[in-house]
């Protein structure tokens, strides 16, 4: 029995290291290496995936493009079978170094039940985009790979190639991790912290609480680790915001976090409900937390606006009194 009860005990330990470790990177690219442009959520509008293979092209990168990319099916880029075989093909294809999606919308959630953890931890690649594809980022991070919160090809169809923000996501897909400095902001907490970032678009990553294998923030994944968070969203109401902020609470996520990172809301109604806007709303409810926490940072549904951001890297934010810095650690 004794023996039995030492087993089980190293199991547990050994259980709760795999737990722990921290997400790592798939192999950065080189040029030569192949990109494949997919449409896991939403329809993108004409030529927006020309624009993605274009300038994955420049930047010295082959590109393979799926299938279904420009099929439609309600509000969806086909069936969540189509999707999920071009996906599944980029996935298991070799040569394919990393996915790009063309846009977000809705819908890459629907792929995650077909889609199990040990298959993305079997094929380590960079998935890249936001809003929607936030819920990829999430699979991905639970899968033990960091994933790419970035620009999509709808990006790269009206700022091109070589616009600055554009040239972020390449030189991270190319290995040059990110060290952002932005201005300092009137409601910022000051301070300094260490933690695994993850986050994205506020709003999907809500409704994937309770997903238990695809949740980033899933109360037991978090457990014992420092977490800098950091979101954003598009058209979400006041209400709807506090809602999701009071469910990382009771979820015990706020807890964990050792540091915020407050990306930009765009197009919602303001003033509302009394508040100037929402930082303001942030704020009231965020005034407690003595961590670190960034205001505006350039992470948002405005594309001009919006840094790539390595989910799963351990990062450190530094907010001070004249600016920020996130700095992205190897």
């Amino acid at each position: 029995m004794k023996k039995i009860a030492l087993l089980l005990m190293a199991a547990a330990i050994t259980a709760g290291a795999a737990m722990a470790q921290a997400p790592k990177a798939p192999a950065f690219l080189k040029k030569g290496d192949t990109v494949a442009i997919l449409s896991l959520a939403s329809t993108p509008g004409d030529g927006v995936a020309e624009a993605g293979e274009r300038a994955m092209r420049q930047w010295g990168f082959n590109v393979v493009t799926g299938k279904h990319v420009y099929d439609k099916h309600g509000m969806y880029a086909g069936t969540t079978e189509e999707r999920l075989a071009d996906f599944m093909d980029a996935l298991r294809n070799p040569n394919v170094k990393a996915i790009l999606s063309t846009r977000g919308g809705y819908g890459s959630s629907l792929l995650l039940p077909y889609v199990p953890i040990d298959t993305l931890r079997k094929y380590p690649k960079w998935i890249i985009g936001y809003s929607d594809i936030t819920s990829m980022h999430s699979a991905q991070v639970r899968a033990g790979n960091m994933s790419l919160h970035a620009n999509m090809c709808g990006a790269l169809k009206e700022r091109g190639a070589n616009d600055p923000i554009t040239l972020m996501l390449r030189d991270v897909l190319m290995g040059k991790l990110p060290h952002y400095e932005v201005p300092s902001h009137k409601l910022n907490h000051y301070g300094k912290a260490t933690g695994m970032l993850v986050g994205g678009n506020m709003a999907v990553f809500s409704n994937l609480a309770g997903s238990k294998d695809y949740d980033f923030l899933d109360r037991d994944f978090v457990k014992g680790r420092d977490i800098i968070l950091f979101f954003e969203d598009v058209s979400e109401s006041m209400p709807r915001v506090m809602s999701m902020l009071t469910l990382l609470k009771l979820k015990g996520v706020l807890d964990a976090v050792k540091g915020i990172v407050v990306g930009r809301f765009t197009d919602y109604t303001h003033p509302a409900y009394g508040y100037a806007d929402m930082p303001t709303l942030l704020e009231e409810y965020l005034a407690d937390y003595k961590i670190p926490i960034c205001y505006d940072f350039p992470a948002s549904h405005d594309e001009a606006w919006n840094y790539p951001m390595i989910e799963g890297c351990n990062v450190t934010l530094n907010v001070r009194p004249d600016r920020t810095k996130l700095i992205f650690n190897k």
